[in-house]
């Protein structure tokens, strides 16, 4: 069976690309004391906006949708599920929830991740919810000529509840002992989780699920407040390749971890940055809503619809926005491209302003 030997350092992981990435994440930690001195109503904007687009992204990596309005609805609880997808969607918020206001309380065991995944599948209860897969399971990948291919084949069903529970064992130990930096030991978990893949369904949702809540109790919180499943899902290609690459081997105990955590650790910088990007500028620079927007193409290249201002600016309203585009475009600020849903606006780059 899979060795899950997390008291020993990976010397494949003791290399500069990752101890950069560690050190870089450690900087911006240190800064979060700044970050959540921003105005109060900023942060629970980004709160709320964060929760909606995790729920959204992370189902829709497993081909899970619904429209964008009726996310919406379904993460603030005013509406119920109407289909199965819409089940699964709500089932994830509730998950989320559950680690948003609760993770201090939680403490990783297999009994803890079987009630998780229940709560997954709370509102669809005729699924396996909360039960390890009965049948053995492989992960197929589908060419553009339609032909399946067994990309990897994961622990079979007898061997899958002893394996997360070793696996749940040996991460708590390691981290109660504090050698090896805890950002190593989360992404060596994930990828080892997704190896196992306990369950007939959910996996996936349930690693990016895990991954936010070993994050928050090490105090990585930017997942509240930035979409991790988000950046994920912006960069799906990578995710897949890496966990190809990691999973080679896995089973005979001759996989290399360096791909996966490598793609890992960056998604979490990326976060980060994007944190600091959206809060410093009114946590300290005290700009103005109609700066911020301006300042947003000062900084962007390329072109910034009105949904990915707000996105990035949700205590900011639309109207405020559309009167910001507005001055700026009359100022020759900026110039609008497009029409319709497809309209954006990019920066002038002749104006003298």
């Amino acid at each position: 069976m899979k060795d899950f030997n997390y008291r020993e350092i990976n010397n494949e992981l003791m290399v500069p690309e990752i101890m950069n990435l560690v050190s870089k994440i450690h900087e911006f930690k240190g800064k979060q004391e700044l970050f959540m001195r921003a105005k109060p109503d900023i942060l629970k904007a980004m709160l709320e906006l964060a929760k909606i687009q995790s729920t959204g992204a992370s189902n829709r990596i497993e081909g899970i949708f619904t429209s964008d309005a009726r996310l919406e609805e379904l993460v603030s609880k005013k509406a119920e599920p109407m289909n199965r997808a819409e089940e699964e969607i709500a089932g994830y918020r509730e998950v989320l929830n559950t680690i948003h206001e609760n993770y201090d309380y939680i403490t990783l065991k297999s009994s803890l991740i079987l009630q998780l995944h229940r709560d997954l599948y709370s509102f669809h209860p005729s699924t396996n919810g909360g039960r390890f897969k009965n049948q053995d399971n492989v992960i197929e990948e589908v060419d553009e000529k339609g032909r399946r291919h067994i990309r990897f084949k994961p622990l079979s069903a007898f061997e899958t509840p002893e394996a997360l529970e070793k696996l749940c064992n040996a991460y708590r130990e390691s981290i109660n002992e504090g050698r090896i930096d805890p950002l190593i030991l989360i992404s060596k978990f994930v990828l080892d989780f997704l190896c196992i893949h306990p369950f007939n369904d959910g996996n996936g949702r349930m690693s990016r699920l895990l991954t936010l809540l070993l994050l928050y109790q090490q105090g990585y919180i930017v997942g509240k407040y930035i979409s991790v499943e988000m950046l994920i899902e912006r960069t799906k290609e990578s995710y897949y390749e890496t966990l190809q690459e990691s999973s080679l081997g896995w089973q005979e105990n001759e996989n290399s971890y360096l791909p996966f955590v490598q793609y890992y650790l960056s998604i979490l910088l990326k976060a980060y940055r994007d944190f600091s990007d959206r809060v410093e500028t009114v946590a300290i620079d005290k700009m103005g809503k109609s700066e911020r927007v301006k300042d947003l193409f000062d900084k962007k290249v390329g072109k910034l619809s009105k949904r990915e201002i707000s996105d990035i600016y949700p205590d900011i309203s639309v109207t405020t926005i559309e009167k910001a585009l507005s001055d700026l475009s009359k100022d020759g600020y900026i110039i609008k491209v497009g029409s319709g849903r497809g309209t954006a606006y990019i920066k002038n780059t002749a104006s003298k302003l």
